[in-house]
């Protein structure tokens, strides 16, 4: 049985888009990006996985894996 970090690297790579992001979680881009900006326990904890390469925002797959198993205590 595959794990959720494998699962979501095997289909985005190491790094997911706002659009992949979005997806995954079943969310429109654009709801995303609001929800993204508000203060909360999920969003900040989504946002310690944001890498900006250039102008460009990224997601660490396997922070965001770990956010959907449960594992809301992530350290970068």
């Amino acid at each position: 049985m595959k794990t959720t970090t494998s699962l979501l690297q095997d289909k985005y790579g190491p790094l997911m888009t706002l659009d992949a992001l979005a997806e995954t979680l079943n969310r429109s881009s654009q709801g995303l990006r609001v929800s993204l900006l508000t203060q909360s326990d999920l969003s900040t904890t989504i946002n310690l996985t944001k890498r900006k390469i250039g102008r460009r925002v990224y997601f660490k797959t396997d922070g965001i894996a770990k956010i959907i198993d449960g594992e809301t205590l992530f350290n970068g």
